[in-house]
């Protein structure tokens, strides 16, 4: 088992940056690549970001490329996402998630997964 919580979700305005955490407990945490997605009222749940075991790959939804950036910390179990020049359509719950070994933009393979923090961008 692993066992995901998240942190750092808010009310921001448009253009303001917000800095999620998830930290992981459990099994090894470098065994696992981890993902964010997102979920809006009314919408699926959506990719956000993917990291590798070691973070030498990421990959990210079009709808954050170059906004957003995840990273991890193998020693401290925790992965990050950095959220910037953040927009209205970017409100929603945002959820880690955790799946072994590769990385996926398919919520479908992961298997563990946080409870969400709210994030909120006013315009």
């Amino acid at each position: 088992q692993v066992q995901l919580v998240e942190s750092g979700g808010g009310l921001v305005q448009a253009g303001g940056s917000l800095r999620l955490s998830c930290a992981a407990s459990g099994r090894t945490f470098s065994n696992y690549a981890m993902g964010w997605f997102r979920q809006a009222p009314g919408k699926e749940r959506e990719f956000v970001a993917t990291i590798s075991l070691s973070a030498e790959y990421t990959y990210y939804a079009d709808s954050v490329k170059g906004r957003f950036t995840i990273s991890r910390d193998n020693a401290k179990s925790t992965v990050s996402l950095q959220m910037n020049s953040l927009k209205p359509e970017d409100t929603a719950i945002y959820y880690c998630a955790a799946k072994v070994y590769s990385t996926s933009d398919s919520y479908h393979e992961y298997r563990y997964w946080g409870q969400g923090t709210q994030v909120t961008v006013s315009s």
